[in-house]
């Protein structure tokens, strides 16, 4: 059993490079991923790719230098 079983991590980023990487890494380990990115449609590969792991994943638009992004 993986020690991110049953946890859930956030990743910010997640569409594309290094974030996309990180996501997909966390879900191989057994994490639920919430991921970020500006543009929602721009998350469902990585979210296609953690959920064909076997794993959930949560895509919300967000831009994490804006405040009211974040709060809604």
């Amino acid at each position: 059993m993986s020690r991110l079983a049953g946890k859930t991590a956030l990743v910010t980023g997640a569409s594309r490079g290094i974030g996309r990487a990180i996501a997909e890494g966390l879900a191989s380990a057994g994490a639920d991923v919430a991921i970020t990115a500006r543009e929602l449609a721009a998350l469902d590969d990585t979210a296609a790719a953690i959920r064909g792991m076997g794993r959930k994943a949560v895509p919300v638009a967000m831009d994490v230098t804006d405040v009211a992004s974040i709060r809604s």
